[in-house]
């Protein structure tokens, strides 16, 4: 319409060159015989074809590739999971900027959400860095599918990887249970006071029996822990590196780093206890339930969800009664607490 109205285009439709005259016509016809007052968006059209596409694609990859496509599909639902739990970070993080709310004074689902987002990004972090040079990625792909374990997140898992990895996780850090309860067992001379050195060896010598100890046993003992010798900065470095294992840490640091990361990660599961205290154990969903147990030290995926939620109740009151300063006690507890539990069930 616009160029129909200079003079040249006028010109050109009344007595113009016959060459240029179709042209202008099929410029003016779409604008000056439409109807239509809502033209359809270009992006949607685009979007809603390249979605036809993507599902022919998986189609054909389910019926020639049923093992790739196992692969794809899982990638592609756990990128999806983890902008999911990106968005749900961002509005946490801005919720406790606006609020002016710490670590420790959100709920527990929230709390929980930034803990294990944070872990999963520092996991996945080198992955990243390596795939940025040009055709690299080619490289990453062949790395994530021959090593899923050890460079892939857990939401890039299979629901059979999943029960894999995490039984290999748990025993390697059985592997030093022992070690940290026969370094238990060697600090029980070195306590001042009688009573608490015989209640300490008493505990020692049930779980080296096979028995599970009561929360109240454990509690009896807590004062130890405040101080020498088994207060959080009395460690020696062997230890602090068996606790970075079992907390799923890295041990090859300088001690003074593995003490202070050890006791930000214990305050840290700390104050986890006290919103769980607060929210209930019974109103956690049976994943929920599963992935606590796990991260305080307990193999759950063999066990039912009631024997969960019961070691779950005990380790919440546990937790809640000790003080900041006997932190020590609680990472000793991952041990006295988890390394007969599941005999004692099955008795």
């Amino acid at each position: 319409m616009a160029l129909y109205r200079t003079k040249m285009c006028r010109c050109i439709l009344e007595g113009g060159s016959r060459r240029f005259k179709p042209c202008v016509i099929l410029l003016y016809q779409p604008c000056h015989l439409s109807t239509s007052t809502k033209p359809k968006n270009m992006f949607s059209l685009i979007a809603s074809k390249a979605k036809y596409a993507n599902e022919k694609y998986e189609q054909f990859l389910e019926r020639k590739f049923p093992n790739f496509f196992l692969l794809y599909s899982t990638f592609m639902k756990g990128f999806r999971m983890l902008l999911s739990e990106a968005k749900e970070v961002g509005l946490i993080k801005r919720k406790m900027k606006y609020q002016g709310l710490q670590f420790h004074q959100l709920p527990y689902r929230e709390m929980e959400k930034l803990r294990q987002f944070r872990r999963d990004i520092i996991k996945a972090a080198p992955v990243v860095i390596i795939s940025i040079p040009p055709f690299a990625n080619y490289l990453v792909f062949l790395l994530m599918y021959l090593f899923p374990r050890q460079l892939l997140i857990r939401h890039f898992w299979t629901s059979k990887q999943q029960e894999e990895f995490l039984d290999i996780y748990h025993g390697m850090r059985t592997e030093v249970y022992a070690d940290i309860l026969d370094n238990l067992s060697k600090a029980v001379p070195r306590v001042p006071e009688q009573l608490l050195r015989e209640k300490m060896f008493q505990l020692c010598t049930q779980v080296r029996c096979g028995s599970h100890p009561k929360v109240a046993d454990i509690q009896a003992v807590s004062s130890v822990f405040s101080g020498p010798p088994l207060g959080l900065k009395r460690l020696d470095v062997q230890q602090m590196k068996f606790f970075s294992q079992i907390m799923f840490l890295t041990p090859h640091l300088p001690a003074f780093l593995l003490q202070r990361r050890l006791g930000s990660h214990i305050c840290e599961l700390h104050n986890l206890d006290i919103a769980l205290l607060k929210l209930g154990v019974n109103e956690l969903s049976e994943e929920e339930v599963k992935r606590a147990c796990y991260i305080r030290g307990l193999n759950s995926s063999h066990l039912s969800i009631d024997d969960c939620r019961r070691w779950l109740q005990c380790w919440v009151e546990l937790s809640c009664k000790l003080k900041v300063s006997e932190a020590s006690l609680l990472l000793h507890s991952m041990v006295l607490l988890s390394t007969n539990y599941i005999q004692s069930v099955k008795r």
